[in-house]
């Protein structure tokens, strides 16, 4: 397994627990924390937002679902929304 380098911010005095934790163990601290975040993380079952529930919720009608998409392809990936935005408002007020 390849590693990389990670810098952390944390308080003095926990640098100091997880220093005496690690050697008391006999194991660096950047075993301590993989070991740490392997069994920690994807294991805790994230809560669904009340609001997320509720929008996933709502039945979108047939007539917005037969036009989802419609202009998918139509619209070149580079094109900036910002700028076109800036152009139409640039020649419609005379900017």
């Amino acid at each position: 397994m390849a590693t990389s380098k990670l810098t952390l911010s944390v308080d003095t005095d926990i640098i100091a627990k997880a220093k005496k934790y690690a050697a008391a163990h006999q194991v660096s601290i950047s075993k301590l924390f993989s070991d740490f975040i392997s069994k920690t993380a994807g294991k805790e079952e994230v809560e669904e937002d009340e609001f997320l529930k509720k929008v996933k919720a709502i039945k979108v009608s047939p007539e917005i679902e037969k036009i989802t998409g419609i202009l998918k392809g139509k619209v070149p990936d580079d094109f900036d929304y910002d700028q076109a935005k800036y152009e139409y408002f640039k020649e419609k007020y005379g900017l």
